[in-house]
């Protein structure tokens, strides 16, 4: 059996997911990072996408999360985000509407912190829908 290390999943609002798990692979800025047991301690800027829980069970959950950061001790793992929501609780329809509306926004010179925010975070929506249900998977 696979050590086993402490990680919570917090958004701005509540906390998404917390449990022991033998993995977790999130996106930082630099690139991917895989989390095990003892992992050694650090911080890391999140970008927006999707993080991927092994729990201790091997149940893979996987989180759709709008940035933020990670951080590492020896025994537990956190993932601060201002969202975060489980990709199962995603309507991929209406993010993919909703990335497609703001793209255009974006296009059309709307550049604004609140526009970018909701970009990101339908970014992050589809992509953790398409990882969780690959038959929603774009073509």
């Amino acid at each position: 059996m696979a050590e086993t290390f402490w990680v919570e999943i917090v958004s701005a609002d509540r906390l998404v997911w917390e449990g022991e798990a033998s993995q977790l692979v999130a996106t930082t800025t630099e690139g991917e990072i895989g989390i095990l047991a003892r992992h050694i301690p650090l911080i890391a800027t999140l970008a927006p996408g999707r993080a991927e829980v092994t729990a201790a069970d091997g149940t893979r959950h996987i989180v759709a999360v709008e940035g933020g950061f990670v951080s590492v001790t020896l025994t537990r793992t956190a993932i601060i985000s201002p969202y975060a929501q489980m990709a199962g609780d995603i309507n991929v329809a209406e993010a993919r509407r909703a990335l497609i509306d703001l793209a255009a926004q974006r296009e059309a010179g709307d550049n604004t912190m609140a526009t970018k925010q909701a970009y990101h975070r339908a970014q992050a929506q589809v992509k953790a829908a398409e990882s969780h249900d690959p038959s929603h998977a774009s073509v």
